[in-house]
């Protein structure tokens, strides 16, 4: 996912790292340190000393009775109610992020996360007991669910309390100790976590770590017994170098170019409508967005007309002046994404203001797979379309290229949405709609090869957790 996640500029604050004398859990108030928590010990990593009292709070047991872990889920929902306002305004400062939008992906998805693992968690706790053979019948074999121990969660700043809480809350459910680390990217987003959350936790089992490029590098040389990381590829190649070195199980969520295949049996109307939502929605800067289109050069002329109006209707004459429409986070972003419009020919859009780090909601028509937009993860509002002769081209295309998080197909023939499933390989599949696989705590959240690079199954081993559960080849959502 290009989320650009350039890996962490800043000192860590005090980051939930226990205060004595300070409150723990459930939001009772504890002082939070005002200058950096760092404890160095013999190895001098500025970070050994925390990490060590998360492994001490893990091996003391404090973490696994299911009382504690609720008290704890429970606790992260009120941080998001009471916050709501401040994470809104927070979302708003670091990327013009719309209320809506934001409420709806950083809260209203985070808190259907929390009651759905706060209404299983007993159920999945449970041992799972298995079949004997016939020398164990009077013996008892069974499956416990164990967590990890300590664990880290690396974020990215498109969705900044999403990506870091969905983990999160899954690690708790599973029984873990944890060190976030919010993207430095979203500043304002970064701060209020790392000022409020551990007023909510207890500072003995969860922390938050500030931190930029050099420290998360010192950070990851220690010992975590799991690594959740959202970002880019480039970045998930030096996680997964440092985990290596202790052995250290990953997970990388990393995204990719997402195709949707727009067939010539289709509702026009209905299809530029969906496409653009989900392309132009957080300014292009989600993960599982559709990154291009594949099509006919018919529907390309047909699909032009529908997807301006489809533009105006949800963002005005002038997207600039629209409420409901974000900015790219930061100048570095706003520079490579305007590179990008060089590709074929501006059909639609194509306005930039770097003062504002505006891009306009664009789409490209007649652009070449060999053109700069199709050579990256575009990550913001730029929607190009690669004309194809027919279904089985735009197949061979997808197949040609690393598997994308998410592939969409738009067409009122299902025998058209079947073939586009059954003979490409993504991490999730969606059909006449797009970015509503991500909306459903049923389906499991992950990619396949460059998308992402999970090899264990959840936070706790044979758990099963919401938004961490075992990656499947395919999670798809059909609709008509």
């Amino acid at each position: 996912m290009q989320h650009p996640h350039e890996p962490p500029v800043q000192q860590p604050p005090g980051c939930g790292k226990h205060v004595p004398g300070g409150g723990h859990g459930g939001g009772s108030g504890g002082a939070i340190p005002k200058g950096p928590v760092v404890c160095s010990t013999v190895c001098g990593n500025p970070y050994a000393g925390l990490v060590s009292h998360l492994r001490a709070a893990w091996l003391s047991g404090k973490t696994r009775p299911l009382e504690y872990r609720l008290a704890q889920l429970e606790a992260l929902g009120r941080f998001l109610e009471e916050k709501k306002q401040d994470i809104l305004e927070a979302t708003a400062l670091d990327m013009g992020k719309p209320s809506f939008e934001a409420y709806f992906t950083e809260i209203l998805l985070c808190k259907n996360e929390l009651n759905n693992t706060l209404n299983n968690l007993s159920h999945w706790m449970k041992d799972e007991h298995v079949d004997k053979n016939l020398v164990t019948q009077l013996d008892s074999a069974f499956i416990r669910k164990d967590p990890y121990g300590v664990v880290l969660i690396i974020a990215p700043w498109n969705y900044p309390i999403h990506l870091f809480l969905v983990p999160l809350i899954g690690a708790i459910a599973a029984g873990n100790c944890v060190v976030v680390k919010p993207s430095e990217i979203a500043k304002n987003t970064e701060r209020l976590v790392a000022e409020v959350l551990t007023c909510y936790l207890d500072s003995d089992c969860f922390a938050v770590v500030t931190a930029g490029v050099q420290e998360t590098t010192r950070l990851l040389e220690n010992k975590f017994d799991y690594i959740f990381f959202t970002g880019s590829p480039s970045v998930g190649r030096i996680v997964m170098t440092a985990a290596a070195k202790h052995l250290t199980p990953v997970t990388l969520e990393l995204g990719g170019k997402n195709p949707c295949y727009v067939s010539d049996t289709c509702d026009v109307q209905n299809v530029a409508r969906r496409v653009a939502w989900g392309r132009f929605f957080n300014a292009g800067q989600t993960c599982i967005a559709p990154d291009y289109i594949l099509c006919s050069v018919e529907m390309q002329d047909k699909l032009m007309p529908a997807l301006r109006e489809a533009i105006t209707e949800y963002f005005g004459p002038n997207p600039q002046e629209s409420p409901d429409f974000a900015r790219i986070v930061g100048d570095k972003q706003f520079r490579r994404v305007r590179a990008l419009l060089c590709s074929g020919r501006v059909a639609i859009g194509g306005q930039t203001d770097e003062k504002e780090r505006y891009i306009a909601p664009t789409v490209l028509a007649d652009v070449q797979p060999c053109d700069p937009a199709m050579q990256e993860e575009i990550f913001g509002p730029i929607l190009p379309i690669v004309v194809v002769a027919d279904m089985d081209e735009a197949i061979d295309f997808i197949n040609a290229r690393p598997r994308p998080l998410a592939v969409y197909a738009f067409s009122c023939d299902s025998k058209v949405v079947n073939q586009v499933l059954e003979k490409t390989s993504s991490g999730s599949f969606c059909s006449n709609d797009t970015l509503m696989q991500v909306t459903l705590t049923s389906l499991p959240f992950g990619g396949i090869g460059k998308s992402a690079a999970p090899n264990l199954p959840a936070w706790g081993r044979c758990d099963r957790v919401p938004g961490l559960s075992h990656q499947k080849p395919f999670a798809s959502l059909h609709r008509g």
